[in-house]
């Protein structure tokens, strides 16, 4: 580990230790860490370096809304290559809440993401996605590979 120094002005160096404390971070440098770790995964998401990812996406939709169930149903079933778990809540007599949780290439990842939230009656969608690693299993008996986040 690489010891850094920087210099700040005293009300961002406030506002720093502010967020420190706020998130609950022993110390500085692990919050220093977290914040270039955030900037380094968007920066090479956006810059498409990054090609495998996780993902969350949520969102909330009235399951009342014409055939709006079986539209999401279906993207979620185009792409169940993608999709490793779904969590389903009632939040109350006409609204659903549901997380998708995902990881595979990123493209395919966003596109899967995108197509959900950008449907009619999918109100308050969110995605979140998180630049990963792909590792081969070692093991000659499985064969599978594993995603891993950036460090």
């Amino acid at each position: 580990m690489r010891r850094i120094t920087i210099s700040v002005e005293d009300d961002l160096a406030t506002a720093f230790d502010q967020l420190v404390q706020q998130r609950g971070y022993l110390n500085r440098s692990e919050a220093f860490r977290d914040l270039v770790r955030k900037e380094l995964g968007e920066s090479a998401m956006n810059r498409g370096k990054a090609t495998w990812c996780v993902a969350t996406v949520t969102y909330i939709y009235n399951h009342h809304e014409r055939q709006l169930a079986n539209r999401l149903t279906k993207i979620q079933h185009e792409h169940h290559d993608l999709i490793v778990s779904t969590q389903h809540i009632h939040l109350d007599h006409d609204n659903c809440i549901e997380m998708l949780f995902l990881r595979g290439r990123s493209d395919s990842v966003r596109a899967c993401a995108d197509a959900i939230v950008s449907q009619t009656g999918v109100r308050h969608g969110n995605v979140h996605i998180v630049p990963a690693d792909i590792k081969s299993d070692k093991s000659p008996r499985s064969g599978h590979k594993h995603i891993h986040p950036h460090n």
